[in-house]
């Protein structure tokens, strides 16, 4: 029988290979975070995608999301069902203080996908890119002990820019699978029918103005969760910026590639991946928050994840030592680090050319 540490590590690797396998930016990310942080945040990614291939697999059955909330309070009540994931998720939970409503958005994001929710305006989409990534965004900041107002906002504005992002990427696969992202005022605006264009989706002028739309709001967020990254204690900086730089490129490739997502699927080549990486390391040595930008208020439709986050949720004593400790060590001595694994990486992809 494996010992109770044994056990967790053996979890945890199991929720890191579910990163692995489905999101190589956020994984690159990743290993720029101090350990403890890195496997509380596989455990939620782990816990997301588990969540969107249940509803997948089930055929999109509300009952799937159902028996998703059910699996939550067993997460919450501190007793776990047996099997990696909600056991490492529910460790996380207890050790950082994850708030419950977060888990729920994300879930009620997932029921909006289920149940075949349209979105109209702009402002309908920023709710359900707040449910199914700013409640992420929000966990990552409550992980990482950002739970002042102006943080959790710009932690919720990436991850709703990073969904952004998405939507624009993948409008082709949604389509063929019968949903639509983007707004369906901006497609009447541009003089396209969205049911008529969903019913047989092409790519053409007018579709890419409504594309391009999308991203330039994404890099707005983006621009405006600069000051919130730049905020986070230095060993969360370089992971973050690192995140924020690898979703958006997938956006500046997307244009580069003529805004047609609709025949083809954008992607960044793992070169161009290490020199952001790169980028994010030397600009969290000397980035610091724009006040004007750090102090915004929040989306609307996020306001209720910031509200989570900022409140005092108990954060355990021990948790706070270890931060306190983190902060102690040498800046300099964590960014030599840094680069020293960035350089290990450099190499490894040369000789896989």
């Amino acid at each position: 029988m494996l010992s109770q540490d044994a056990a967790r590590r053996a979890d945890i690797a199991v929720c890191r290979r579910m990163i692995q396998g489905g999101s190589k930016s956020f994984f690159m990310a990743s290993h720029l975070l101090p350990k403890r942080v890195r496997e509380a945040a596989y455990a939620i990614y782990a816990f997301c995608r588990l969540s969107d291939d249940a509803v997948d697999v089930e055929g999109g059955q509300i009952e799937a999301v159902d028996r998703l909330r059910q699996r939550l309070d067993l997460i919450y009540a501190g007793a776990p069902s047996p099997n990696p994931v909600d056991r490492s998720l529910a460790a996380a939970a207890a050790e950082f203080a994850l708030p419950r409503v977060l888990m729920d958005a994300l879930l009620e994001g997932l029921e909006w996908d289920v149940t075949g929710c349209a979105y109209d305006t702009i402002e309908d989409l920023h709710a359900y890119c707040a449910r199914v990534a700013g409640s992420v965004g929000g966990m990552i900041a409550t992980l990482m002990g950002a739970r002042s107002a102006g943080l959790a906002a710009r932690a919720c504005d990436l991850g709703v820019a990073m969904q952004l992002t998405n939507i624009a990427r993948d409008v082709g696969d949604d389509a063929r699978a019968g949903r639509l992202y983007l707004p369906r005022a901006w497609m009447v605006e541009a003089g396209i029918d969205p049911d008529v264009w969903l019913n047989a989706p092409e790519f053409g002028p007018q579709v890419g103005a409504v594309i391009q739309r999308v991203l330039r709001h994404a890099d707005e967020l983006y621009r405006r969760s600069d000051s919130g990254i730049a905020g986070l204690e230095p060993a969360f900086k370089p992971s973050i910026f690192a995140a924020r730089h690898l979703y958006a490129e997938i956006g500046h490739q997307l244009e580069r590639d003529g805004l047609d997502s609709i025949s083809r699927r954008t992607t960044v080549s793992g070169a161009r991946k290490v020199q952001l990486v790169a980028h994010a390391v030397v600009r969290s040595v000397s980035a610091a928050p724009v006040p004007g930008d750090l102090q915004a208020a929040s989306l609307p439709q996020t306001r209720f994840l910031v509200d989570a986050v900022a409140q005092d949720h108990g954060w355990p004593m021990a948790a706070q030592n270890r931060r306190r400790k983190k902060r102690e060590q040498s800046d300099l001595v964590w960014v030599i680090g840094l680069f020293e694994t960035l350089e290990g990486r450099q190499r490894m992809q040369r000789s896989l050319r």
